[in-house]
């Protein structure tokens, strides 16, 4: 089928969906000439509205173009003054645009956005909320203008994908709280895609755009879904608590759309599929302490700095561990549950004291996921002896902490790098090694056969999610009591 979509309907469906697109942009573009901001807040007049009107028809006829003949709409829009904000999840696709097409609502976008050819022209036209990566305060100024379009009761209405990132819709991330900080009602917007095949889906691991739409086209008939929720009202509560806020609103949409949700975030994906060369399993500990770091306020993508400040306190401090309240002075934040919880992960045998070098590789990793030679260096210089040596119990130790996981051997690795047989290795042992055999984990670690004794001793389990580990309802409960035992 794909072969002969390919040579017949592919290119018919691709010309007419580009020249629907080209066709939008001179209308697009003389509406938008010399608006300013005032005059964006004032109602539309009459020929704005008549090309508003244009504007839909003409990309209706491109998404027909592309095979979705029936868009099912269910439930009642809400007007503005009902709901200034429309929350849309799950968001898989660039075919989630659809939506956005169909409403011209506002949405958020990257500042780079409105340079493309003639796609830049026609988001131009919904008056997006534009982020800036070059600006180091962005974000905090693009929640302002949200808030600021919110409350004001004049801009059109804000569409959000609080997820900030695209999934393969079978749960629902951690939603972003930049929708839910103004404390207005919003309104949820559910989308499916109810097709046999799925050639929609388009998420950082798979195939990649161009794939995507050529398999789509290919397809006699896409469909889609769009289901606008009763507005959300929030409490008085949740207008202050945003995080709160989003959750709530979150398991609304996630009843409605009957997946599971799952408190990792991007983020922590991200994490558990770098491409360094210590691969973490599915059942480390390392994601639930990322989830941790970030819930102290810490961001770990910003924290190199920091952790070379807690590196130089440990090296003082050798090998001596140090209880709940020390931790808290080590890190210079107040004892809470979070940090508490912390703790838990590296507290030994729950004697109620850690060893701090442990939660320094732990936090080298998740800074720098994919610079795996980096951690196991600053790791070698916080457990060598004096003559720049580490034993195999060390390695054994920092590999454990660096993969988040209860037990590892790793005497068959630590005998491959001693080729000298002295008992001992440095790092430039272990860098010369690691350069002539970059997949040593997976050869020395993961693949050991099962039940020798060695290896690395974590689930199986699979990752039915496709974009990190398991975590629906019946895993999360048990999961998390073994993520309060220690990393070691």
């Amino acid at each position: 089928q794909i072969a002969f979509m390919t040579l017949t309907l592919f290119p018919i469906r691709l010309f007419f969906a580009a020249f629907m697109m080209l066709l939008a942009w001179p209308f697009a573009f003389i509406a938008s000439m010399g608006s300013d901001e005032q005059e964006l807040e004032k109602p539309l007049s009459w020929w704005r509205k008549i090309v508003d009107v244009l504007l839909k028809a003409i990309m209706r006829l491109m998404w027909l173009a592309g095979g979705f003949h029936w868009i099912n709409v269910k439930g009642r829009r809400a007007l503005p003054a009902e709901a200034a904000i429309l929350t849309v999840a799950p968001h898989s696709s660039y075919f989630d645009a659809i939506p956005v097409t169909m409403t011209f609502a506002s949405i958020v976008m990257k500042a780079e956005s409105k340079d493309i050819p003639v796609w830049g022209t026609l988001i131009k036209y919904i008056r997006p909320v534009f982020v800036s990566r070059s600006d180091q305060d962005s974000r905090r100024k693009t929640v302002e203008e949200i808030k600021r379009r919110a409350q004001s009761g004049k801009w059109p209405q804000i569409m959000i994908f609080p997820e900030g990132t695209c999934t393969n819709r079978s749960c629902l991330i951690t939603f972003k709280p930049g929708a839910f900080i103004p404390g207005v009602p919003v309104q949820p917007v559910v989308l499916r895609y109810p097709n046999k095949l799925d050639t929609i889906t388009w998420t950082w691991q798979g195939p990649g755009a161009l794939e995507i739409l050529w398999l789509t086209l290919c397809q006699l008939h896409n469909s889609v879904e769009i289901e606008f929720l009763p507005v959300y009202i929030p409490s008085e509560e949740e207008r202050k608590n945003p995080a709160l806020y989003a959750s709530n609103v979150r398991r609304v949409m996630a009843e409605a759309l009957g997946v599971s949700v799952t408190d990792y975030t991007f983020e922590d994906c991200q994490l558990a599929l770098a491409e360094g060369q210590l691969r973490l399993p599915s059942d480390t500990c390392l994601l639930e302490f990322a989830k941790l770091v970030r819930s102290l306020g810490l961001k770990p993508e910003n924290l190199e700095g920091d952790l070379e400040k807690y590196a130089e306190r440990a090296m003082k401090m050798k090998k001596e561990k140090i209880d709940l309240e020390e931790f808290s002075a080590y890190l210079e934040f107040p004892i809470s549950s979070t940090l508490e919880s912390m703790f838990a992960l590296f507290d030994e045998n729950e004697y109620g004291i850690i060893d701090i070098r442990e939660f320094v590789i732990a936090l080298s990793v998740v800074c720098k996921p994919s610079k795996t030679l980096e951690t196991i260096q600053l790791a070698f210089q916080l457990y060598q002896s004096e003559k720049g040596t580490i034993l195999e119990e060390d390695l054994a130790h920092i590999l454990k902490t660096a993969m988040g996981v209860s037990q590892i051997n790793v005497t068959h690795l630590f005998r491959a790098v001693d080729e000298e047989e002295k008992g001992e290795i440095t790092y430039d042992d272990f860098y010369r090694f690691a350069e002539l055999h970059p997949h040593f984990a997976e050869d020395y670690l993961h693949s050991s056969p099962v039940g020798d004794g060695s290896g690395l001793e974590t689930s199986s389990l699979p990752a039915p999610n496709g974009i990190c580990t398991d975590f629906s309802p019946e895993n999360v409960e048990e999961k998390r009591q073994s993520l309060q035992k220690k990393l070691n």
